[in-house]
């Protein structure tokens, strides 16, 4: 590898190279992205000034709006700047940190609505003590641990991709930094980076989706047989289905990205599935609480509409 020039800069082909369509993308990322920013803000917003919901759920829901707001910005601004200049350059160094801070945020999700649905478990099935298991500690420790996984499992992946050698080619078939993308133009050996991917990447994203599956379906059991109440009912299935439909929209194209062989798919579909979970999804969340959670509606009224 001495005698080769190392790649110190990477081109991102992005999603398209035809001029009337980029502009097109620029307006629709654009409104994407500020709708994500005010959507996700207005729910941290309402959460931390309404004492009502100061409550373990709506604590999670301020963390999943956190990590959505960051998780966009990784990717949205850094592509809308490229359609704008009409190319999209990053440095080696800045395609590390973006690839870097997408793992982080994207596993750190990917946890945390596991831990979201552990709460509503033990809301559901356990209420008498359910402010003793979930306590504001307890609650701290498992936010603080879906951080910390995050992190850890994206700099698992930075420290393995700064240590391959790029001499070749380096345009990158993304609209970001990925590992699968970034590994095929790595003049020396990516074995263990792909198997890195397929493992512990794979699960990542199937150990949490299987235990939300048999979470949930505990608890619509546990309601069917356990819960008279038509009313009582009604309330859990309302929270129940908003999570389930946050979940379903995250994982079923992060685990067509993530679980299959990591060469088995065509960097078109990968970037549009990536482009659901990172761009689309983070949109829909604010929009999913809000319409089926009366609490939030109630209090986001209180506070637009309100006279005071």
């Amino acid at each position: 590898m001495d005698n080769q020039t190392e790649v110190r800069k990477f081109i991102l082909l992005g999603l398209t190279n035809v001029q009337g369509l980029q502009k097109f993308l620029i307006v629709l990322f654009l409104l994407l992205y500020l709708s994500t920013l005010l959507g996700n803000m207005a729910i941290m917003i309402v959460v931390a000034c309404e004492p009502r919901l100061h409550t373990p759920m709506y604590f999670f829901l301020c963390n999943l709006s956190c990590l959505d707001i960051f998780f966009s910005t990784v990717t949205v601004p850094k592509m809308l700047a490229g359609f704008l200049l009409g190319h999209q350059g990053i440095s080696y160094t800045g395609c590390l940190s973006q690839l870097h801070f997408f793992y982080f945020l994207g596993s750190s999700e990917a946890l945390l609505l596991a831990v979201m649905a552990y709460d509503r478990f033990v809301a559901i099935c356990n209420p008498l003590r359910y402010t003793l298991i979930m306590s504001p500690w307890a609650c701290l420790q498992l936010a603080v641990g879906t951080w910390t996984t995050g992190f850890l499992h994206a700099l698992m992946h930075t420290v393995m991709t700064s240590r391959l050698h790029f001499c070749g080619p380096n345009h990158i078939q993304h609209y970001s930094c990925d590992i699968k993308p970034l590994v095929r133009l790595a003049c020396n050996s990516s074995q263990l980076n792909v198997s890195l991917l397929n493992i512990i990447t794979g699960s990542l994203a199937i150990g949490p989706f299987v235990f939300i599956l048999f979470s949930y379906l505990y608890i619509f059991s546990f309601l069917r047989l356990k819960v008279q109440s038509k009313e009582g009912r009604r309330k859990a299935f309302s929270t129940c289905i908003s999570h389930l439909t946050v979940v379903a929209l995250f994982y079923v194209p992060v685990i067509f990205n993530y679980v299959p062989p990591s060469s088995g798919s065509s960097a078109s579909w990968t970037m549009i599935a990536t482009l659901m979970y990172n761009v689309v999804t983070p949109v829909l969340n604010p929009l999913i609480y809000t319409l089926r959670n009366v609490e939030v509606k109630r209090a986001l009224k209180r506070r637009l509409f309100s006279r005071e």
